[in-house]
C-alpha cells in the first residue's frame, strides 16, 4: 500500500527538483492520515497556464502561486451487487482501488516573486506551497482567521518534519 504522486514540470522559468517535492508531499500526506493506495498529481506550470486555471476554476484574473483540486470520494456502493459477475450470492472480491486525492498545481515564477517578498529562498517557498496544497486537498481552509492560524501552525509542523532547508 502506497501513495503514488505523479509529478510533472511543465514550465521553464525555474529549475525544479521533482523528487524533493514528491518527498515533501508524501510526508505531509502520510502525516495527515492518507493510508492505503492513494494518488496525487503535483504539477508545476508557467504563469499563462496557471492563470487560465485560476480564471476557469476560481473565477479570478491573473496567475497565482498554488491551486488545489481535491477529488471528492464517491460513497461506496452498499448491499449486494448482482451484476458484478460472481458465481453465487453476494459480491465478488474487488481489488482495492486507489483513492484519487487530487491535484496540486504550483507556479514557480509566482513562487520566486513571493520568495523575494517573504525574504526566503525559492525552495523554502515551494516547500510551503507543496504542503499548503496538500492541506487544501485534505479539506483544510484559511477563510477565517482561526482556520488560517490552525493551517499555518500545521504547515510549520509538516515543514519542520519533511523539508530540510539547503545549507549554502
Amino acid at each position: 500500500m502506497s501513495i503514488d504522486i505523479y509529478a510533472a514540470d511543465e514550465q521553464h522559468d525555474e529549475i525544479i527538483d521533482l523528487e524533493a517535492w514528491v518527498a515533501v508531499a508524501n510526508g505531509a500526506l502520510t502525516d495527515e492520515g492518507v493510508r492505503g493506495l492513494a494518488e496525487v498529481s503535483l504539477i508545476f506550470l508557467d504563469e499563462p497556464a496557471i492563470a487560465a486555471l485560476n480564471q476557469q476554476f476560481m473565477g479570478k484574473e491573473g496567475s497565482t502561486d498554488v491551486l488545489s483540486f481535491p477529488i471528492d470520494n464517491e460513497p461506496e456502493p452498499s448491499g449486494r451487487v448482482p451484476d458484478a459477475g460472481g458465481s453465487g450470492p453476494g459480491e465478488p472480491p474487488i481489488p482495492e482501488i486507489p483513492q484519487l486525492v487530487g491535484d496540486i498545481v504550483i507556479c514557480p515564477a509566482v513562487a520566486a516573486r513571493n520568495a523575494v517578498e517573504h525574504e526566503c529562498s525559492l525552495d523554502d517557498e515551494l516547500a510551503l506551497l507543496v504542503v499548503h496544497g496538500v492541506l487544501h486537498l485534505l479539506g483544510w481552509d484559511h477563510a477565517e482567521d482561526e482556520e488560517a492560524e490552525r493551517m499555518e501552525a500545521r504547515e510549520r509542523e509538516l515543514l519542520a518534519r519533511h523539508y530540510k532547508k539547503a545549507t549554502t
